[in-house]
């Protein structure tokens, strides 16, 4: 049932044994065994992140940057190639702004093509998937969608380095203002470190990796937060939905939904750093929780490759325009479910050998508390 109170708004495992690191679609698997799938790319990956922090290291001796010491702990997340105050309701984008400048997206796809070993085949089609449903079902005029992919080495300023990802998500929020919808779509590689700020309750901070990650660093959950979740104003609604590895709480939004349990979880940062917005609402919808790892896969078009999440998602929204948060998670969760049992049931030795890349279960975070089951899902 649609809510009509208004807020309307313009990719587990043994660490002991294994460290099975993110690289979306690529096994990096550290400390021996039969997952030993890539050990050419796993020497060549950390030897290069390990260039990075150094010479990241050596030029800030004045202190420690949130990214220069992510290789304290390389934990990358393998996104696997198959080949959850007072609640709150929140209304549907009034019809009069569904044609206008009201609407704002940033969608990031990032291929890694420079990076053989590293390469992700599916996230081209996983923007063309998220557009297609941005202005087909939620009427986003094109002018007001950002892509940030490979496709044009000529566009310098809309290849996904840092630099142009950072500057795109604060043009997301510039000027946002009542009755504005946001979105910020990611597909790429995912990966952890250590929190040295005290306001990770895992102790990792999450981060994505532009295309330029090797060289330039990582884009920091603190970051991100900061960038387009403080600036958030009262009536301004933005939904980040990210498909990569460790993306669980890659926001660091206040509040995780707990689909099984029905109950919102408690994701205040230790330190008491600020996490909110100035008056909006922030909602993210994630890959995976912030230790698993997401998926590629062509199980969907025996074809062409797509991120898991990313599909079903659009699938499932694209042939449930009406439908609510809760059974949105619900059917991803069915859907996931039923496609895991189907490739692994059958073979314990597959099952065992393949373990890392089942699909994992989405994750829904949010900036305020509301009821998911009663309450519409709008972009």
């Amino acid at each position: 049932m649609e809510t009509t109170t208004p807020i309307t708004c313009s990719d587990s495992y043994d660490h002991q044994n294994t460290q099975e690191s993110c690289i979306r679609g690529h096994i990096i698997a550290c400390g021996g065994g039969a997952d030993h799938k890539d050990k050419g790319g796993e020497r060549g990956l950390r030897k290069k992140v390990k260039r990075f922090f150094h010479s990241k290291a050596s030029s800030n001796s004045s202190g420690v940057n949130s990214s220069s010491v992510a290789m304290a702990s390389f934990e990358t997340s393998y996104r696997g190639k198959l080949t959850p105050r007072p609640s709150v309701v929140i209304p549907a984008t009034p019809a009069a702004a569904r044609g206008g400048s009201n609407k704002r997206a940033l969608l990031c796809g990032v291929t890694y093509s420079h990076e053989h070993r590293y390469k992700l085949k599916g996230t081209a089609n996983d923007v063309s998937n998220m557009k297609n449903l941005l202005t087909n079902t939620f009427g986003y005029p094109a002018e007001c969608i950002r892509i940030l992919s490979e496709d044009d080495p000529f566009a310098q300023d809309l290849i996904p380095t840092k630099k142009n990802i950072e500057n795109s998500l604060k043009w997301l929020v510039e000027g946002c203002k009542w009755g504005d919808s946001l979105v910020f779509y990611f597909s790429g590689h995912g990966l952890r470190q250590p929190d040295f700020q005290d306001d990770e309750i895992d102790g990792y901070d999450e981060t994505i990796c532009p295309v330029d990650f090797l060289k330039e660093g990582m884009i920091l959950d603190n970051d991100i937060n900061k960038t387009i979740v403080w600036p958030l104003k009262a009536g301004v609604r933005l939904h980040a939905i990210v498909d990569a590895c460790h993306s669980g709480t890659i926001l660091d939004l206040e509040h995780v939904y707990n689909r099984k349990q029905r109950t919102w979880i408690n994701n205040l940062p230790p330190s008491g750093a600020r996490k909110s917005t100035s008056g909006g609402l922030a909602i993210s919808i994630s890959a995976c929780e912030d230790d698993k790892m997401a998926a590629d896969t062509t199980v969907f078009t025996k074809k062409k490759m797509n991120g898991a999440m990313t599909y079903i998602l659009t699938e499932i929204v694209k042939e449930n325009p009406q439908i609510t948060y809760g059974v949105l998670l619900d059917k991803m969760a069915n859907h996931i479910e039923n496609i895991n049992s189907e490739r692994w049931i059958k073979s314990r030795i597959i099952r065992k050998v393949l373990r890392h890349k089942t699909i994992q279960e989405p994750m829904l975070s949010s900036s305020t508390k509301f009821e998911v089951y009663d309450t519409k899902f709008i972009l």
